[in-house]
């Protein structure tokens, strides 16, 4: 299913925590009425999706849906982050990830094709699944609602537009800078953990496995970051956005 927005070089993640998890059993309308997309919507069509919502809770690498697989809705996520995983060159792929209070699937729903990409939760989280046929109806009794989704989707392929402008504008240093200074943006204390392989995270970011690893390695060695696995530390983020221009 289609990937979420990814967020173009140019524009900085800000600070923050991770979104507070809900009480465990509160309503779907609340939970659908704390996200963006559904913000302002007319009650009624938010309590007619709010009755159709699947909650569904995930662990840490536990599958959403897989390439091939046909859509049966999209999906919104309430907390935690979601992996969406390709096929590139050098095997896996990061094509994007989803955080709280942003939406994927929907793509591939109104197109009715199979998906595209593997979707596994990168972390513990909870996502709600809207049916097709909800959505759908929804979609043409509620023109606020039809204008919501085409702008998400409007924004979503803006920012893909961008990024790829700043991955030709960039070299292979520039570009895995600008990455690592965004998901340090994510985490309080500079510190995140990759939400993929090595290698997918390379191909996300058009590089080979090997000259991410001696990218990131001179990185470290310039005092830059700390690397222990897929843990990241960034030591001097002054420096690694200098790197990033």
């Amino acid at each position: 299913m289609g990937a979420a927005s990814s967020i173009p070089a140019s524009v900085p993640f800000p600070q923050r925590t991770e979104p507070r998890r809900p009480r465990r059993g509160r309503p779907a309308e609340a939970l659908l009425k704390a996200l963006p997309l559904f913000r302002a919507i007319e009650p009624a069509a938010l309590e007619r999706l709010a009755r159709a919502a699947q909650r569904r809770p995930l662990r840490a690498g536990e599958r959403v849906f897989g390439r091939g697989d046909v859509p049966t809705g999209f999906y919104v996520v309430v907390y935690g982050r979601i992996r969406l995983l390709g096929r590139g060159r050098h095997g896996e792929r990061l094509a994007g990830t989803v955080n709280a209070g942003q939406s994927f699937g929907e793509p591939v729903l109104f197109l009715d094709r199979p998906a595209l990409v593997d979707a596994e939760a990168a972390t513990d989280a909870l996502v709600l699944h809207l049916p097709r046929e909800a959505v759908f109806a929804e979609l043409e009794s509620s023109p606020l609602f039809a204008r919501r989704m085409v702008a998400g989707l409007s924004a979503r392929l803006e920012a893909l537009v961008m990024e790829r402008e700043q991955h030709e504008r960039r070299d292979g240093r520039a570009r895995l800078a600008d990455y690592l200074r965004r998901q340090a943006g994510e985490a309080v204390g500079h510190t995140f953990v990759l939400p993929a392989t090595k290698a997918a995270v390379a191909a996300h970011l058009h590089l080979t496995p090997e000259h991410f690893s001696r990218l990131l390695h001179g990185m470290a060695q310039q005092g830059l970051l700390r690397v222990e696995g897929r843990r990241i530390t960034v030591l001097q983020p002054q420096g690694l956005a200098a790197s990033a221009r």
